[in-house]
C-alpha cells in the first residue's frame, strides 16, 4: 500500500522536479567540482526545448490568428495585449523602484568604481551597444530573413512574420483552411515532443541548480543576502497583490492558479529560463477555457514584451549599483531611468543574457552609473534569475487570463472548475452554461 501511493506521487513531475533542485543543491554545496561538471544537463533540457518554440510559437499564432472570424478581432486582441503589458511593466518598474529606495540594500558597500575590473562584462556590454535604442529596435522586428530569424530563435521577428502571414490567411477564407488544420495538426505534433521532453526536465533542473550552487556558493547568498530578500519581497508583492487583484477582478484565484501550473514554476526554477515551458502554459492555458486563438497570439507575444520580473530586477539592479558607489539620483534622474528602462526591457527579448545586456544598454545611455558596476551582480545574477524567471511566467498566464476576460471569451464556469480541481477537465466535461456565458462566446474567435 504504502509502496503504491508512494510510486503515485512519485510519479507526479512536480515532485521529482523537488527531489531533483534538493538533489542538485546539496551536490552543489558539498561536492562543488562536480557540480559545475553538471551545466550541460540543465544546458541540453533548455536547447531541447529551444529547438521547439519556434515553430510552436510560429503555428500557435498563426493557427490562433487564421481562425479568427474577423481580421479586426485579431488587431483589438493584439492591442488590448500590449495596453495590459505596458500596465503591468510599468507597475513592477514603480513597485522595483519604491522598495530598493525603502530598504537601500546597496548602502554601506562603498565601492570605488576605479577599482573595478569591467573585463568580465565585456560580452555584456558590447552587446548592449549593439542593440542601440528604440529606432533600432524597431528596425530588428523585421528579419532581414525569415529563415534566418527562425534558425537563431529571434522571437519578435518570428511573432511579426507570423501575425503578417496569419492575417494574410484569415483573410483568404475558405481556400487556406487545409492549410490551417495541417498547421494545426503540425502543433500538436510539437506539443506530443515536448511531452516526451519533459520526461528529462527533472535532470535538466538538477543540472542547473547544481552548476549555480557548485559555481557561486551558498556564501554568496549571505554575501547579497539584503538585494535577494529585497528582490524576492517585491516579486512577491507584485504577484500576491497586484496579480492576485488583477486574478480577482477577473473571477478567479490566483492561488488556484499557482496551484494549476506548479508542474511548469518548479521546472521553471530549476532550470531558470519561462522558454523551458511555454508549450505546456499554451496547453494549460487553453484547457483553462480560453479560445486557442487568444492564447496562441497573447502568450507568446507576452513572452517578448511583457517581463514584469525582469522590470523588477532592472530598477532593483540599477538602483542597488548606485547606492553601492555612493552615486545619489534625483528623483528626477530616478524618473528617467524607469523610463528608458520601459523601452530597453522591450529591446531585449529573445536576446541571451538579456537581462545583464538591457541594464548595460540602460547604465550606458543615462552616463549616471558606471556600467562597469555590473560586475557587482555577476555573483548573484544567477540566485535573482530564479525570481526573475516565474515573476515572468506568472505575469504572462494572468496577462493572457486578462485579455480573455477583456474580450469576454474566457469560458469561466470551465476556468473555475479546472483550477479547483488543479488539473484540465474531462473531454465531455460541461461548458458555459448560458446564463453565466460571455456575451461573445469563444466560437466567435473561431475556436
Amino acid at each position: 500500500m504504502r509502496s503504491t501511493l508512494a510510486g503515485k506521487y512519485l510519479s507526479k513531475l512536480y515532485v521529482q522536479v523537488v527531489i531533483a533542485i534538493i538533489a542538485g543543491i546539496l551536490l552543489g554545496h558539498y561536492m562543488p567540482d562536480l557540480a559545475t561538471q553538471a551545466k550541460p544537463l540543465g544546458d541540453l533540457f533548455i536547447k531541447m526545448i529551444k529547438m521547439l518554440l519556434a515553430p510552436i510559437i510560429f503555428a500557435s499564432i498563426v493557427v490562433g490568428v487564421a481562425r479568427m472570424n474577423n481580421v479586426h478581432e485579431a488587431g483589438r486582441v493584439g492591442l488590448k495585449a500590449i495596453l495590459y503589458f505596458e500596465f503591468a511593466s510599468t507597475l513592477a518598474l514603480a513597485i522595483g523602484l519604491l522598495i530598493v529606495n525603502l530598504f537601500k540594500p546597496g548602502s554601506g558597500m562603498n565601492i570605488d568604481p576605479s577599482h573595478i575590473d569591467a573585463g568580465a562584462i565585456a560580452s555584456y556590454t558590447q552587446k548592449a551597444h549593439q542593440h542601440g535604442g528604440a529606432i533600432d529596435f524597431l528596425m530588428s522586428i523585421v528579419p532581414n530573413s525569415v529563415v534566418g530569424a527562425f534558425a537563431n530563435g529571434d522571437m519578435i521577428p518570428i511573432i511579426f512574420f507570423s501575425v503578417l502571414l496569419a492575417v494574410a490567411l484569415a483573410r483568404l477564407g475558405k481556400p487556406v483552411e487545409p492549410f490551417v488544420d495541417m498547421l494545426d495538426m503540425f502543433l500538436q505534433g510539437m506539443f506530443g515532443v515536448v511531452r516526451i521532453a519533459m520526461y528529462v526536465a527533472p535532470i535538466g533542473a538538477f543540472g542547473g541548480v547544481a552548476f549555480t550552487v557548485g559555481k557561486y556558493g551558498i556564501g554568496t547568498l549571505a554575501s547579497y543576502g539584503e538585494l535577494i530578500l529585497c528582490l524576492y519581497l517585491t516579486s512577491a508583492i507584485f504577484v500576491f497583490v497586484v496579480l492576485g487583484i488583477v486574478m480577482r477582478l477577473c473571477g478567479l484565484s490566483l492561488l488556484q492558479f499557482l496551484r494549476y501550473i506548479k508542474d511548469e514554476l518548479l521546472v521553471t526554477f530549476g532550470t531558470a529560463s519561462t522558454e523551458s515551458v511555454l508549450p505546456q502554459m499554451l496547453v494549460k492555458l487553453e484547457n483553462m477555457g480560453i479560445p486557442k486563438p487568444v492564447v496562441g497570439l497573447v502568450l507568446p507575444t507576452g513572452y517578448a514584451f511583457n517581463a514584469d520580473g525582469t522590470a523588477i530586477y532592472l530598477t532593483m539592479a540599477a538602483i542597488f549599483i548606485s547606492q553601492a558607489m555612493n552615486i545619489d539620483l534625483s528623483l528626477w534622474d530616478q524618473l528617467i531611468l524607469l523610463g528608458v528602462l520601459l523601452f530597453t526591457s522591450k529591446g531585449s527579448a529573445g536576446v541571451a543574457g538579456a537581462g545583464f545586456v538591457a541594464l548595460a544598454a540602460t547604465l550606458a545611455s543615462m552616463h549616471k552609473i558606471p556600467v562597469a558596476g555590473l560586475v557587482l551582480l555577476l555573483g548573484v545574477d544567477r540566485f535573482l534569475n530564479e525570481s526573475r524567471a516565474i515573476v515572468n511566467l506568472i505575469g504572462n498566464g494572468v496577462a493572457t487570463v486578462v485579455v480573455a476576460r477583456w474580450e469576454k471569451v474566457l469560458d469561466l464556469r470551465q476556468a473555475r472548475a479546472v483550477l479547483e480541481r488543479g488539473s484540465a477537465l474531462p473531454v465531455d466535461a460541461p461548458k458555459d452554461n448560458p446564463a453565466e456565458a460571455p456575451a461573445k462566446s469563444a466560437a466567435s474567435l473561431g475556436n
